[in-house]
């Protein structure tokens, strides 16, 4: 049964008043996870900054109909141009989150991307979205791991594949090394602290239990403990993409095949002339690597190329309907969010995608009708060069 989809609550109108709220309501630990970038934290700030430096220009004095938010993606028609990113251990955060998330975008007719990390099973998610979702693969380093998850996400329904270009080697994250989230994470007294100041979050996570990897469970050896989890988790992924990888995923998924974390013209043309079928220009939400560009200006390079060869799509600094607007201006066919959607979830809980969204959805609406776009496509026309 579909919730209401066009709630929201007044308290909470913008992302900053989200991020506030989940910032009160959730351990430091589990905030400082989500919120947090790599090293310094510049590619973090400079993504959304340089977005914001985009400028697109009204216009008034047009005849306009009501605006269409509606696109057509990979032989799916959805119902807003922006869908939810593919976020790991959102469990954490909030208790069941990427059920929520999962529940939300199905209600709302908005891709959802399941991480291989994630903490709810492929098989749990392809039931709450009648088998629409997008599955984003981590590299295993065994292949029979691959295979096996291929098949279970194609079982599943799913017709969209992400493969991620963006993790040869994990972040350099501070906080999260600070908090014991590195692995092997360590629950210390500090982070004990943290819980017991958070007692809703403490009484949700105890009735619903401890977050797990559910994707990786069928390979995980039982009664793991953490520094056996570790080794584990070590073993199982080989993470730099290379065209190999690519050829055999692409002779195995019968799909869709989009690759996540390109931003050069070397990396999309290799992806082009290896037949995928879309990049999600990304840099991890700033959580991978600090020295690189804006996803934005990799966007600015890349569009003007590619654009009608490839579905080109963009995450990475994007936090609500202004910057969803901004992008498709710069020649986005598609956006995702990921950090928003979690802000959303960690501080009103069970409503908390079905609210992002909506507030995300009125937000891009009323710059169309400043605009004088009718359609998504007619934001390309309002750009200031």
């Amino acid at each position: 049964m579909k919730t209401d989809i066009h709630y929201i609550n007044s308290k909470y109108p913008s992302i900053p008043d989200l991020r506030n709220r989940a910032k009160a309501k959730i351990p430091r630990f589990a905030f400082e996870y989500l919120d947090g970038g790599c090293n310094d934290d510049v590619n973090l700030k400079r993504n959304t900054q340089r977005i914001r430096e985009v400028e697109l220009k009204p216009k008034y004095l047009v005849s306009y109909k009501e605006p269409n938010l509606k696109v057509n993606l990979f032989d799916e028609t959805y119902d807003s141009p922006f869908g939810i990113a593919p976020i790991g251990l959102q469990g954490l955060m909030w208790p069941k989150a990427p059920e929520i998330l999962a529940r939300a975008a199905f209600d709302h007719n908005i891709p959802f991307i399941l991480s291989t990390v994630s903490t709810s099973s492929i098989e749990t998610i392809s039931e709450i979205t009648e088998g629409k979702f997008w599955f984003q693969l981590y590299h295993p380093a065994e292949e029979s791991v691959t295979k096996d998850l291929l098949k279970r996400a194609q079982l599943s329904g799913c017709k969209v594949l992400i493969i991620l270009a963006d993790v040869p080697s994990f972040g350099y994250r501070p906080r999260d090394i600070r908090n014991g989230l590195a692995m092997p994470p360590k629950l210390s007294i500090k982070n004990v602290i943290q819980v017991l100041k958070r007692p809703e979050w403490a009484l949700k996570t105890l009735i619903n239990g401890q977050p797990s990897f559910e994707v990786l469970k069928p390979y995980m050896p039982k009664s793991l403990n953490l520094k056996q989890l570790a080794k584990f988790m070590d073993s199982t992924f080989s993470g730099r993409l290379n065209e190999e990888k690519i050829k055999k995923l692409r002779d195995g998924w019968k799909g869709k095949l989009v690759i996540k974390g390109t931003e050069s013209i070397h990396d999309i043309e290799k992806a082009y002339k290896l037949g995928v079928d879309g990049v999600i220009i990304s840099n991890h939400g700033g959580r991978q690597v600090d020295v690189g560009q804006a996803t934005v200006d990799s966007l600015k390079t890349v569009a003007p190329i590619y654009k009608g060869k490839l579905k080109i799509m963009m995450d990475s600094g994007i936090r609500g309907g202004a910057d969803v607007a901004r992008v498709l201006g710069v020649g986005a066919d598609f956006t995702f969010l990921g950090r928003s959607f979690m802000y959303g979830v960690s501080a009103l809980g069970s409503k908390g995608g079905t609210h992002t969204i909506s507030v995300i959805k009125k937000q891009l609406k009323q710059i169309m009708e400043q605009l004088g776009c009718s359609k998504i496509k007619d934001f390309v026309d309002t750009r200031i060069y």
